[in-house]
């Protein structure tokens, strides 16, 4: 692949620490409280980056969100797609339990604003070898997909947030699908983890399936190949990110000719890496962290 696409969302993320997820009905004090910029797009363009790929992020932001910008542009994301708005950027509340886990509530914002207009601009300069990839927190993905195919581009779909509105996109059209366990069974219609891939393959006969399972590792199938890889073991702080860490680490793996399987590898080191710290964007590692954080673990 050429130039990857990014058509994703911008989030600011308020994040609480808290002892567990909080219950209806229950109010609970947090521990501590900080402001991260966010977004499973942004997260993705930046791990790209960070990754040394090349990426072109379309989204929208409003003015409150001018930092996050900045953060893709200290990153090198190409931001010429990158539309400015008068109403206000998404944000996320996110809440990390102990152990490192998170439970999420996202407000969509100037990332459900885009209007398919804009999204049609974004592809003027793409062409066959070209990867769109997408999430589902931004408007117009419907819009997106189509315009991607009639340009020949592939197309990579994390399926994220889970909602209903997916069964009504051209699924048929997605090359890759990401998704972790709880959108893997939901789109596949089964309580079944191990039944996902097959089912998917079965209705998407050409579709690649890359499965995140967190400390379980990562699965990858299509209709000639399957691949396991093993989660590396690390001290969890953070698991916010890490699925988008993986995500933009594994296509700007295959940007540069790897194989799946180093891909894998690759992405769930630098996956690894981004649960060892805080935040979401700012836990992504660099590239040359992700070299050593492999040799050492291979010496």
């Amino acid at each position: 692949m050429k130039t990857i696409l990014n058509f994703g969302s911008c989030c600011i993320d308020h994040v609480y620490q808290v002892p567990y997820f909080v219950a209806a009905g229950e109010t609970l004090p947090g521990k501590h409280y900080a402001v991260f910029p966010g977004g499973k797009g942004l997260n993705q363009s930046i791990a790209i980056a960070r990754a040394k790929g090349r990426v072109h992020h379309a989204g929208k932001i409003g003015q409150d969100g001018i930092g996050l910008r900045d953060q893709m542009l200290d990153a090198g994301v190409n931001l010429e797609h990158l539309l400015i708005s008068e109403t206000n950027t998404g944000h996320a509340v996110i809440q990390i339990a102990s152990g490192g886990d998170n439970a999420i509530i996202i407000y969509g914002g100037t990332n459900r604003e885009i209007q398919a207009s804009e999204t049609i601009k974004f592809f003027t300069n793409r062409a066959v070898g070209d990867l769109l990839l997408l999430q589902n927190e931004v408007s117009c993905n419907e819009t997106a997909i189509r315009t991607a195919k009639d340009k020949g581009m592939t197309v990579g779909f994390n399926v994220a947030p889970m909602t209903q509105e997916v069964f009504d996109l051209p699924l048929d059209l997605i090359d890759y699908f990401i998704i972790n366990e709880h959108e893997g069974r939901a789109l596949a219609a089964t309580d079944n983890l191990e039944d996902v891939p097959n089912r998917l393959i079965e209705q998407y006969p050409h579709c690649r399936v890359l499965l995140t399972l967190g400390e379980h590792g990562s699965w990858y199938k299509d209709a000639t190949t399957e691949i396991k890889q093993a989660a590396f073991n690390v001290e969890m702080v953070d698991s916010t990110g890490a699925g988008d860490t993986f995500t933009g680490y594994f296509f700007a793996a295959l940007q540069a000719g790897a194989s799946t399987q180093y891909a894998l590898t690759r992405a769930s080191a630098a996956a690894a890496l981004s649960v060892t710290q805080p935040g979401a964007a700012t836990s992504i590692p660099f590239a040359e962290q992700v070299d050593d954080f492999l040799q050492n673990r291979q010496a």
